[in-house]
């Protein structure tokens, strides 16, 4: 049996965290666990979840030695969220790593000053549903990727709206809305009319058609009840049937909390 260079996988472990902030932002120790320390599927799996990814004891202790290694270092900042939680983002050290090795890579000291608390929730589920994609197997553009511009939708968005994050198989798209409470009248009014756009372009058995052969499969919504049932009634007003609803929207309220929670 070929014997592992230790040091190597080290290497390789910091670089594979430092990738992984470069595309989030900032994550915190669970979530690092969770992406880097997991194994992921090939493609995509058959019936994919929507629960957050959890990363083994041994995955959670490996991933805070590492960060510990590389913070000593100076190749990450470390913050702390409204919840009492740690974050981790790249520092100037981490950045000129991840240059090195031609990814164009800056500090995230911007990225993790003054969190309000309802940012920092809804950053930290739209980072778990992304992380959970991942790991099922699908291409993902996170929360980070989509606001820079850096998604399959560009600066404009679809029909002049971007997701929270996007599952990608093929030319399938799963699209995650994360609502932590009600929006203020005009996003509101926005999102009921992106809602009956995409139903104009519903087509049987596949989803809404986007055009270039781009088929959205689903329009994931992680809410409270509160919201889900307000949508589901101002639908209704709009002489959209529950079964046509049912077509393209999900509404998950279980898996995912809004309150602060101290996380790892």
């Amino acid at each position: 049996m070929k014997r592992v260079d230790g040091r190597a996988q080290a290497r390789d472990n910091e670089m594979r965290v430092l990738r992984a902030l470069h595309r989030f932002g900032w994550l915190r120790t669970r979530d690092i666990a969770a992406l880097v320390w997991t194994r992921w599927a090939s493609k995509p799996v058959s019936a994919p979840g929507l629960a957050p990814a959890a990363g083994t004891a041994s995955a959670l202790r490996m991933a805070q030695r590492t960060l510990r290694r590389m913070r000593n270092e100076r190749q990450l900042l470390q913050a702390q969220g409204p919840d009492g939680s740690i974050v981790y983002a790249i520092a100037e050290a981490g950045a000129r790593a991840l240059q090195s090795a031609d990814v164009p890579a800056s500090s995230g000291k911007d990225g993790v000053r003054n969190f309000s608390t309802g940012y920092f929730r809804h950053r930290c589920i739209a980072n778990e549903l992304a992380i959970a994609g991942i790991v099922q197997g699908f291409r993902v553009s996170t929360e980070r990727e989509i606001a820079r511009g850096l998604w399959a939708g560009g600066e404009v968005g679809i029909a002049g709206k971007k997701p929270d994050a996007l599952w990608r198989n093929g030319n399938r798209w799963d699209w995650f809305e994360v609502e932590r409470s009600r929006r203020n009248a005009r996003d509101y009014a926005q999102l009921r009319a992106w809602l009956v756009h995409l139903r104009g372009c519903l087509r049987p058995a596949v989803g809404a058609d986007l055009g270039g052969g781009v088929l959205l499969g689903r329009v994931v919504f992680v809410c409270t009840t509160q919201f889900k049932n307000k949508l589901l009634r101002d639908l209704a007003t709009q002489n959209w049937p529950a079964d046509e609803v049912q077509k393209l929207v999900v509404f998950e309220t279980l898996l995912y909390k809004f309150e602060g929670i101290n996380f790892c």
